[in-house]
């Protein structure tokens, strides 16, 4: 019983992809668009999209051209072939500029390069795109019901940023002395993230990065630098706990202080 069914099995699976194949050889396109759609609602999207993406051109200038362009794209966008997706998903917006579906399109554009966004440790270029993109949709849609989903999204994203920024911050505090002062390259770092992003929630990290770095660049100063190091060091300290009393790091900020004030003349 088990051997007829992979049979027969074996048998519709072959009729499926001979009939499949025909229709792409056909010229029959209105049975292809029919059929096209039946792939698509049943999930088929590989098929769906290799039909709709011949009818684009076949349907030039009507609305069955419009429709497979849309569906095409959101084809690729199932299939996770995000940067193509994306890629369609502008030229539908470019293409029918007044069509329904031109603000859903211009929000997918952004958010296929929201799914491309990879690790924080990573090239962000897509999370920067995605960005540009979520901006553009809400310039052109502010009352949009997407708004609120595009600012969330962004938020998260410009989060990413900021702890690639504190990775990058880091890694020049834990290099130190290497090849030149890179306490005070991490000290910019973080100060250009917090002013680039101040509501971040990495900015009680950066802050006591910040305050760490200018302790031991301030110990390890030379003689001529080193007073008034230390009392950039001690107005840092009031600058943080003044910010974040409560802070994870305020038994060591507090060390810092005590050890900083004890070398002051």
């Amino acid at each position: 019983m088990r051997n007829l069914i992979i049979v027969v099995l074996i048998a519709l699976f072959t009729s499926s992809c001979s009939e499949y194949q025909k229709l792409l050889k056909s010229n029959d396109y209105d049975l292809q668009y029919t059929r096209a759609m039946e792939y698509y609602e049943a999930g088929d999207y590989m098929r769906a999209s290799t039909l709709f993406g011949g009818l684009i051109s076949i349907f030039r200038g009507t609305e069955r051209s419009e429709i497979s362009h849309y569906i095409y794209a959101d084809c690729l966008f199932r299939m996770r072939n995000y940067l193509m997706a994306a890629h369609h998903f502008r030229m539908f917006v470019q293409n029918y500029p007044t069509s329904d579906r031109a603000e859903d399109a211009q929000f997918m554009a952004a958010y296929c390069h929201y799914k491309l966004s990879p690790n924080p440790r990573l090239d962000q270029t897509d999370t920067y795109q995605a960005l540009e993109g979520f901006q553009l949709f809400i310039n052109l849609y502010p009352n949009s019901e997407r708004v609120v989903e595009a600012t969330q999204l962004m938020d998260e994203l410009r989060d990413k940023l900021v702890y690639k920024a504190y990775l990058n911050a880091k890694l020049y505090f834990n290099l130190g002395t290497y090849m030149g002062n890179n306490y005070q390259s991490a000290v910019i770092a973080a100060r250009n993230t917090l002013d680039d992003f101040p509501d971040t929630k990495h900015r009680e990290e950066l802050s006591f990065l910040i305050l760490d770095a200018k302790y031991i660049q301030a110990v390890n100063s030379i003689e001529e630098r080193m007073q008034e190091r230390l009392r950039e060091t001690i107005d840092e300290y009031y600058t943080f706990i003044n910010e974040f009393p409560n802070s994870q790091y305020i038994r060591r900020a507090h060390r810092i202080f005590e050890e900083t004030s004890s070398l002051l003349n």
